[in-house]
């Protein structure tokens, strides 16, 4: 999958509820994938780069996104996006700071988005038949979030993922949770999801455990 099969990130003027299609794959062939900024042939696991100006997601060699780590660059058009799989530990969230945040599903992910003048505001997604849905956080409510946990949130390029149902917290980064809204985009059937999206969403994770996927 590349980086233009998931939903770019929403700028900190996300709309409420602003919803953004997911192009649907090419399943009938893999392309060769490609470095968006040298041409250079990618394997399937690549790393992805944002592009600060469009808030796109861009696929990039290892040479190309070494350049735009955060540790050796803080500005420029490009920031990349860390390769982050950690399960948390114990729950950052308990019921009351779960109900201030007003996220109306039980699977979301929360991205900081860096604003013009510095302001860093939160934005709660979560997949959706159409793609991505987004709602702004309110800033008290977040502040209800376990700090050690918020603190380790780079904007716009890593995100808290929330599986409330199961249990499950991970910081992870953006890419991950594209390629999660991705498949749900594309196994959604009916009005509540059918089953295929469910397994779906626990192969998702189970690859993130590092577990055999669920059959």
């Amino acid at each position: 999958m590349t980086a233009r099969d998931v939903l770019a990130p929403a700028t900190s003027q996300l709309r409420r509820l602003a919803r953004t299609p997911v192009p649907e794959p090419d399943r009938g062939r893999r392309a060769q994938h490609t470095c968006e900024l040298c041409s250079e042939p990618l394997p399937d696991e690549h790393r992805h780069l944002l592009d600060l100006t469009s808030r796109q997601l861009c696929c990039a060699c290892r040479a190309c996104s070494l350049l735009f780590d955060r540790e050796a660059t803080g500005t420029g058009r490009y920031r990349a996006v860390p390769r982050l799989r950690k399960r948390l530990p114990a729950d950052p969230l308990d019921d009351v700071t779960w109900a201030a945040l007003e996220v109306p599903v039980r699977l979301a992910f929360f991205v900081p988005h860096s604003g013009d003048a510095g302001d860093v505001s939160v934005t709660a997604y979560y997949p959706s038949p159409l793609g991505v849905v987004g709602t702004a956080v309110d800033e008290e409510a977040w502040a209800r979030v376990n700090p050690d946990v918020a603190e380790r949130l780079e904007p716009d390029v890593t995100a808290l993922l929330v599986r409330r149902d199961a249990g499950e917290h991970w910081l992870v980064g953006i890419d991950e949770c594209y390629r999660l809204t991705a498949r749900v985009r594309h196994t959604w059937t009916g009005m509540t999801g059918g089953d295929e999206v469910w397994h779906e969403i626990d192969r998702f994770f189970a690859e993130l455990r590092g577990a055999p996927a669920p059959t």
